[in-house]
């Protein structure tokens, strides 16, 4: 764990620097840190790293990767390890109507997911498109295929085979808007996953940030995030929540 916070407390300074060697390339990146420390009696952690990076690979395309990290700790005891990678390819997005393409992967350690991956594509739609306020629809299909280190789930239908395989239909709600000019920013991005094959199989997430500009490249956020999975391994629970405080640093 040690290792892996020092190398992203490092990550932020690769960024920038990667950037400022090539500006004409009209790269975009950010960094979260953010997380929550309790010692004493009852000893507590929770860290959760968020990164956003795009580039333009060549005309009318645009490459968006988002990656965050979960870990959480009680009593010096893991609780949770949680990676996920979101991937898009779009074309065209300065219209107000355009394709993607999409790639994810994911592991979670409390859920017993030793790998998700989907793969798909669909369509982005454009409500707001302002300088400091936008507001994203998008729709998407998606093929996926979980594989998790146990067999028994909370839905008997799914016992003895620790691979799931499915389409899903997928809706996302992504924005941002400056409340007060210069000095608050919310931001949020949901997704709502059903399973096209399966009825009681699906997903949701939402992630919610405050962000207090300190610098025109950092700001303080708090960050808030709920999931929730409607098959689990048995015995644990759907939804998970973690509010947290921290920085973003960022390169624009």
């Amino acid at each position: 764990m040690k290792k892996i916070l020092f190398s992203l407390l490092l990550s932020p300074v690769f960024l920038l620097s990667q950037i400022n060697e090539s500006d004409t390339l009209k790269i975009k990146a950010n960094l979260s840190l953010t997380g929550f420390w309790q010692g004493g009696n009852v000893e507590t952690l929770i860290f959760r790293a968020k990164s956003d990076f795009s580039f333009i690979p060549f005309r009318n395309y645009v490459f968006k990767t988002t990656n965050s990290y979960v870990y959480q700790e009680f009593g010096k005891e893991k609780a949770d390890e949680d990676f996920l990678s979101l991937n898009f390819l779009y074309l065209n997005p300065d219209r107000k109507i355009y394709p993607l393409i999409l790639g994810f992967a994911s592991t979670n350690f409390r859920r017993k997911i030793d790998l998700r991956y989907l793969v798909g594509g669909g369509v982005t739609f454009k409500v707001l498109d302002k300088k400091n306020h936008w507001l994203k629809f998008s729709i998407s299909t998606e093929y996926e295929r979980t594989q998790f280190s146990e067999a028994n789930f909370n839905r008997i239908d799914f016992n003895g085979d620790p691979t799931v395989n499915t389409w899903r239909g997928t809706i996302w709600v992504y924005g941002k808007y400056e409340l007060i000019k210069g000095k608050l920013v919310l931001s949020h991005e949901s997704f709502y996953q059903p399973s096209l094959l399966q009825s009681d199989n699906y997903r949701w997430r939402s992630d919610i940030g405050l962000q207090l500009p300190l610098w025109k490249f950092l700001d303080f956020k708090i960050s808030y995030l709920n999931t929730y999975e409607s098959l689990v391994i048995e015995n644990q629970k759907q939804e998970d929540r973690i509010l947290s405080f921290g920085f973003t640093l960022k390169s624009y």
